[in-house]
């Protein structure tokens, strides 16, 4: 049977670049603002999925994402990249979760994916930063995992050994297959997309995005029925509704604050080296820096 790879991946706000309108009134990400971006870590994960994919004959790469329906871009970009294929798992029911619903609602469509070999994600989200989805969902499943990973050294079809990353520094670590992984953002970057997966796959499509097509690709996608993005809502998991969404989020928001950096003072200054020596001289006296 092929080695079945899955990696966990999430669709984000880019919350590196924030403007004045990034903040909603209650202190919550306005994501509507932001430009919605592949998780970093994610794309790390990706790569070390890919890397595994090139060492091990008949290997495959699924990715799998839980979002709304334009959560589907990063698994286009995924399959750029070299993926083979993609789910993306939507709907009502998984609105307002938290890391717990989450990690139960992708375990869920994990356990219908079927026979899986190795599961790889990001160490965390930039959205919420809480490094608590992956290990929530090996231990759903029952599965042994690695965290802070940064490089897969070894893999065959019983176990994996990998390096990551500790406090004081790096340790190798072997464990037993199947197994999931999280990836540091110090693990190689993802390589970029190839140019003939593009152009192949630049149609796919899931099936919510058909419908609201304005173009009728209708004998495209019977012709090529690799364009089809798989898309699951609640009906097509094994689940029971109390641990979805956020009648299965125990997390509650106690208090919300803003914090607003404004500037208090101004100065001018030009470019001579005597005015940069001077200010930097200031900054040093108030602490500023050094």
């Amino acid at each position: 049977m092929p080695f079945r790879i899955i990696v966990l991946a999430k669709q984000v706000p880019d919350t590196r670049n924030v403007g004045k309108d990034a903040m909603k009134a209650d202190g919550t990400v306005n994501r509507a603002a932001l430009p919605a971006i592949f998780n970093p870590e994610d794309l790390n994960a990706l790569e070390q999925a890919l890397r595994v994919k090139d060492k091990i004959k008949d290997a495959t790469v699924s990715v799998l994402t839980m979002g709304p329906g334009r959560a589907a871009e990063i698994i286009r970009e995924s399959i750029y990249r070299g993926a083979d294929n993609g789910y993306l798992l939507s709907g009502r029911e998984f609105a307002g979760s938290d890391t717990l619903a989450t990690s139960y609602a992708l375990s869920c469509a994990i356990r219908k994916m079927g026979k899986v070999d190795l599961i790889v994600c990001g160490r965390q989200a930039i959205d919420g930063d809480t490094a608590q989805v992956g290990p929530q969902i090996a231990e759903k499943l029952g599965l042994p995992q690695i965290t802070y990973t940064e490089e897969i050294l070894d893999v065959d079809a019983a176990s994996l050994t990998a390096k990551r990353r500790v406090e004081r520094g790096v340790e190798v670590v072997k464990g037993p297959l199947p197994m999931l992984v999280t990836d540091n953002g110090t693990a190689a970057p993802c390589r970029p997309r190839n140019a003939k997966l593009v152009m192949k796959y630049k149609y796919a499509k899931t099936s919510t995005e058909l419908q609201e097509s304005s173009s009728d690709y209708t004998d495209l996608f019977n012709s090529h029925p690799y364009l089809n993005i798989t898309e699951w809502g609640a009906a097509d998991i094994e689940h029971d509704p109390q641990w979805l969404g956020l009648s299965g989020s125990p997390t509650k928001v106690k208090q919300i604050e803003s914090v607003v950096f404004t500037a208090k003072e101004s100065k001018r200054m030009g470019v001579s080296d005597t005015e940069i020596e001077d200010l930097i001289k200031e900054l040093i006296a108030n602490h500023t820096i050094g």
